[in-house]
């Protein structure tokens, strides 16, 4: 019996053992298991850890998902938040850094950094005209995978210079390597400080003007105003000092923008005309397509915008974007674009006429593109 007892005991701490080792070697597996699945990310790390993780962005960049992918579907939700929000009457953006982001900003000029790309400065402005096309180059622009736009007209360099550069890169969305960044603020072109606050900030932007038969363009503007404020006086006695000697009033402004020739000349002063293209605002309508491919080409992108993204809208009067995939409408501008225009007496259109045509001249030769308006 005693001898008995003591197999029994030592086959019970035999099996103790093996049950301890096998339970051993689960935990060990367990936490291996966690750390490859990168949910031990919290447990301490040694200084060497620490450090290496933080240069090692360009290594795990092709391990993770897709980052343009994930880039991509967070630019659009936050730009079609923006769209939602936007509002055409003068407003102060909102800035989209937080403070922290603003506090790790390097004051040298240093992108700000995470993740999912990089915030910079715009690499091309589209600086005018005001109701020339600007709305509807941008988002035809937004189609293409390598083109990032603040939603939103920023005003920085006419009316929140003071605010500083580093608040205006911070507006911008973030862009991967082989991206390009854009803003759009068609009061640029028309204010005589913003071609030496741009070139300050960068010297080699490339701008973009969209123009437009200016008497067209007058009306445009005068009917965007009558829409916010139907009191307004009419349309000739606005355009003319004098309805009897027919003299066109320069300081109103919907007169004052179509002088398109002088505009360029103060940003000649600080860019080349190599930096600008002029889009035709009429053939953006009646050609978007081409006019898009010119744009593509001037930014240095492949021609992914073309005739497939586009269809008349015969109500509207100019192009639409056909529905992207999952979507069940097409996309179109708002209601404020593509407002019938007031009746207009033929005399003083062709008063305006007459009074433009020296300019649009010297702006053709300027520019070295006859866009038809006389």
């Amino acid at each position: 019996m005693g001898c008995s007892g003591c197999r029994v005991r030592f086959n019970f701490g035999k099996a103790l053992s093996k049950v301890s080792v096998f339970f051993t070697m689960v935990l060990i597996f367990t936490y291996f298991f966690y750390c490859l699945t990168g949910l031990c990310d919290s447990a301490p790390r040694t200084l060497y850890s620490q450090r290496a993780s933080d240069s090692d962005y360009d290594i795990l960049e092709d391990l993770r998902p897709s980052p343009r992918l994930l880039l991509d579907a967070s630019e659009r939700n936050l730009t079609a938040s923006a769209d939602a929000q936007r509002v055409y009457a003068p407003a102060e953006p909102q800035q989209s850094a937080s403070d922290g982001e603003k506090g790790s900003a390097q004051s040298s000029g240093i992108p700000v950094s995470n993740t999912f790309g990089t915030k910079r400065f715009p690499q091309a402005i589209i600086i005018g005209v005001k109701k020339g096309g600007t709305r509807a180059l941008l988002e035809f622009l937004r189609i293409h995978p390598d083109v990032r736009a603040f939603g939103a007209e920023p005003h920085f360099f006419d009316r929140f210079y003071d605010k500083g550069l580093e608040w205006y890169r911070n507006l911008m969305p973030r862009t991967l390597d082989g991206q390009i960044t854009m803003e759009k603020t068609p009061s640029y072109f028309v204010t005589k400080e913003a071609p030496g606050r741009v070139c300050t900030m960068n010297c080699q932007t490339k701008l973009i003007v969209v123009v437009r038969d200016p008497v067209t363009r007058a009306v445009s503007d005068y009917t965007q105003t009558l829409t916010k404020n139907p009191g307004l006086p009419s349309f000739q006695s606005l355009a003319l000092k004098n309805v009897s000697t027919g003299l066109i009033d320069t300081t109103w402004s919907a007169v004052r923008i179509g002088l398109y020739a002088k505009h360029l000349e103060n940003w000649l002063q600080h860019f080349p005309l190599s930096h600008f293209l002029f889009v035709s605002g009429e053939r953006l309508v009646s050609d978007p397509a081409g006019e898009m491919g010119r744009v593509q080409d001037f930014l240095g992108l492949k021609r992914v915008v073309s005739d497939k993204h586009f269809y008349f809208n015969q109500t509207k009067g100019f192009p639409c974007l056909k529905k992207p995939e999952g979507s069940s409408k097409p996309r179109c501008l708002g209601k404020s674009k593509g407002r019938p225009h007031p009746q207009i007496p033929a005399e003083v259109l062709q008063r305006l006429r007459d009074f433009y045509r020296p300019f649009n001249h010297r702006f053709y030769e300027m520019s070295g593109q006859n866009f038809g308006w006389d």
